[in-house]
C-alpha cells in the first residue's frame, strides 16, 4: 500500500499538468486525473509489468482524455487554452500581450506538426516523462522519442525565429 501511494504522489502532479496543458481546464485536469488513477486501481490486475506503471499510467491517462474528446465531440482551440495557462503570471498588461504573441506564434508553428509529434512535445514537456516511456507509449524505441523530440525542438525554435 505505501509503494502506491508513493507513486500517486510522485506521479499525480505530472498527470495533472499533462490534461491540464491539454484542456486548459484546472477542475477538469483534476477530474480526468482521479479518473485515470480510478481506472488503474480497477485494472491493475491486467497491468502485465512489461512497461513501467508511470507508463502505464499515461496510456490510460491518454486513453480517458481521448474517451472525453469523443464523448463531448470536443473541438480543441489550442490557442486559447494554452494562451489561458500563463495569463494568471502576468503582472502587466504589456507583458501579457507579449505572452500572448509567443504563445500565438508557438502553437502556430505547433500546430503544424504532425499528430504525433505534437503529442511527443506535450508529453515531454508537459507531463515530463522519460523518453522511454514516451517511446513506449507510442510504441516506438526511447532513441526514437529523444532524437526526434530534440529534432522538433530546432523545428520549433527555427520557425518561431522565422515568424519574428
Amino acid at each position: 500500500m505505501i509503494q502506491i501511494e508513493q507513486l500517486y504522489e510522485e506521479v499525480q502532479p505530472q498527470v495533472e499538468a499533462f490534461f491540464y496543458a491539454k484542456t486548459g481546464n484546472q477542475m477538469l485536469a483534476q477530474d480526468l486525473c482521479q479518473d485515470t488513477f480510478y481506472e488503474a486501481c480497477k485494472s491493475i490486475g491486467s497491468f502485465s509489468g512489461t512497461s513501467t506503471l508511470k507508463t502505464w499510467l499515461f496510456s490510460i491517462a491518454n486513453n480517458l482524455l481521448k474517451k472525453y474528446y469523443r464523448k463531448n465531440h470536443y473541438e480543441q482551440n489550442l490557442v486559447a487554452r494554452l494562451s489561458a495557462l500563463l495569463i494568471e503570471e502576468v503582472h502587466s498588461t504589456e507583458h501579457l500581450i507579449e505572452i500572448k504573441e509567443d504563445m500565438k506564434s508557438f502553437l502556430y508553428v505547433l500546430s503544424k506538426l504532425r499528430e504525433e509529434d505534437r503529442e511527443l512535445v506535450l508529453l515531454r514537456t508537459y507531463a515530463e516523462l522519460s523518453f522511454a516511456e514516451i517511446g513506449e507509449m507510442l510504441g516506438k524505441s526511447e532513441n526514437y522519442a529523444r532524437v526526434t523530440f530534440h529534432r522538433l525542438k530546432r523545428k520549433l525554435q527555427t520557425e518561431m525565429e522565422e515568424l519574428e
